[in-house]
């Protein structure tokens, strides 16, 4: 979904609708942050596709500039501590929150250190090989990458519920293949990534339905 403006805008369009239909699956309020993680990842995707727009001259350059900002403030400054987040409030019981806190305080931290790296430093939004370059000298480092991960599909890894754990394994995958293959745009390609596979959320919720209900203690 990252190669067109109008890719961007299909892709937000398919993801929006599951969005919603991820939405009513919900049956707590403490599932909600996560079930609209697609529609999240909907409403990002629709910002790049601005960008696109701004960098084929479509609309003024500023808009390119300005939809980057707004792109890659989610995707680095507030993904990694809102998905580690809304894993730990899915999970039901303490013992297994207690096993997420880890990642929303690592999540926390990076947020702030990455906020802190937009606002001090220029974001520099440019096109290559069909693809979005964002650029940051303190957002875009190896150390700030690994950690990111270990944030983001950390906290899906060590869920305990197997959807999960296997949603953080395909994000595992897809962040080594654009590593490899694509480096220099690797949150456009990633996030992209991120938004297709955040479908499976939708089937976790779905498959929650054949379940019986998740039972929350009372003081977790």
């Amino acid at each position: 979904m990252c190669f067109s403006a109008s890719a961007n805008f299909t892709g937000s369009a398919i993801l929006g609708t599951i969005g919603v239909a991820t939405l009513a699956e919900v049956k707590h309020r403490r599932a909600f942050m996560f079930a609209a993680m697609p529609l999240l990842f909907a409403v990002h995707q629709f910002i790049e596709g601005f960008v696109w727009l701004g960098i084929d001259n479509i609309l003024p350059a500023y808009v390119a500039h300005d939809a980057g900002a707004a792109f890659v403030l989610y995707a680095q400054g507030l993904l990694p501590f809102l998905l580690p987040l809304s894993v730990y409030l899915i999970e039901p019981t303490r013992n297994r929150q207690k096993r997420m806190l880890w990642f929303v305080l690592l999540g926390g931290c990076l947020a702030l250190y990455i906020l802190w790296g937009l606002t001090a430093y220029p974001l520099q939004v440019s096109a290559r090989g069909h693809s979005i370059v964002y650029f940051n000298p303190v957002t875009t480092t190896t150390v700030v990458a690994v950690l990111y991960v270990i944030a983001t599909c950390g906290a899906l890894l060590f869920s305990g519920f197997r959807y999960l754990i296997a949603l953080g394994i395909a994000n595992i995958a897809g962040l080594l293949v654009v590593m490899i293959v694509m480096r220099y745009a690797f949150t456009s390609i990633w996030c992209a990534y991120a938004a297709v596979i955040s479908v499976l959320i939708y089937f976790h919720f779905r498959r929650r339905r054949r379940m019986p209900p998740v039972v929350y203690t009372a003081t977790a």
